[in-house]
């Protein structure tokens, strides 16, 4: 469809018609991200409330189907990049996001730790470097005073707030350990997402070397720290509870925590279209 066919076409909304109005928002729809500048010009261009109303509900459609579809594509990749995925999910809330922003903050973290790494550290040593510099020269914290706001979820949120939620402040430290080659995989610990220093010279037993809280300034854990932990909360110690697990499982509790903060906050329509890409995991 050329621009003169999408223009006209977008003319239409305006119908009283709602059947006609109907069958022109699902055709624009349809159409994609292709259509959304010029129905961003249209609702520049128009003062009519219910157009520019029609309009802002069609870019949201177009914008939610585009994340979805996106979402599904990554469940499908091999690598499962924790980046990628954060990104897809962050610009869902946040569609002009640049992307290209996000990623230079991000290597600019790793590469203040990347210059003092060295083999000769140990891997408790090498904590302690990331530790500094997230959490007392750039001052990341758990954003303790308002623990549910869905921005806590955000990659953008995050790195400009400087405050993030448990899962939200690993995932940023698990990208950057792994960027910067370490060790580093996500723990889904219940009601509190952790991560763990890999022992990759360990052939039997533990596979884990010690667990770190990056909520809390990146606080070193054991394992019967966890267990106290289980216990308090009167849960199952679980070995599942202990172990590395998978990109797919922590970015699936990304958006629980989202469903959990929408759902919290009464936002019933955010919290159908987060359903919405929890239910792509269910197939996969």
């Amino acid at each position: 469809m050329n621009k003169n066919e999408i223009k006209a076409l977008i003319s239409l909304l305006e119908d009283p018609d709602h059947n006609i109005y109907f069958q022109v928002k699902n055709k624009l729809i349809d159409l994609g991200t292709q259509v959304i500048p010029d129905l961003e010009d249209a609702w520049e261009m128009n003062f009519d409330s219910l157009m520019q109303s029609r309009t802002e509900q069609i870019i949201h459609k177009i914008e939610l189907n585009f994340s979805l579809s996106e979402l599904n594509d990554w469940l499908k990749s091999p690598e499962k990049d924790l980046l990628k995925a954060w990104l897809i999910l962050s610009q869902y809330q946040y569609p002009d996001l640049d992307t290209k922003t996000i990623e230079l903050q991000i290597e600019q973290l790793i590469k203040e730790i990347w210059i003092e790494l060295n083999n000769n550290l140990t891997s408790l040593e090498k904590i302690k470097l990331i530790n500094h510099i997230l959490f007392e020269v750039h001052g990341y914290k758990g954003n303790v005073r308002n623990f549910y706001a869905p921005q806590n979820s955000y990659i953008n949120d995050v790195l400009n707030n400087k405050k993030g939620s448990p899962l939200s402040l690993s995932l940023l430290y698990l990208i950057i350990a792994q960027k910067c080659e370490l060790p580093i995989r996500g723990v889904n610990l219940p009601k509190h997402f952790i991560i763990a220093y890999i022992n990759e010279e360990l052939y039997a037993g533990d596979p884990i070397r010690f667990y770190i809280n990056p909520f809390s300034q990146g606080t070193i854990l054991s394992r019967q720290d966890l267990e106290r932990f289980l216990e308090k909360e009167k849960l199952e110690l679980k070995t599942i509870f202990f172990s590395p697990c998978s990109n797919k499982i922590i970015i699936k509790r990304l958006l629980a925590n989202l469903l959990q903060s929408y759902s919290k906050h009464g936002n019933k329509e955010k919290s159908e279209e987060i359903q919405g890409f929890i239910k792509l995991f269910k197939s996969k």
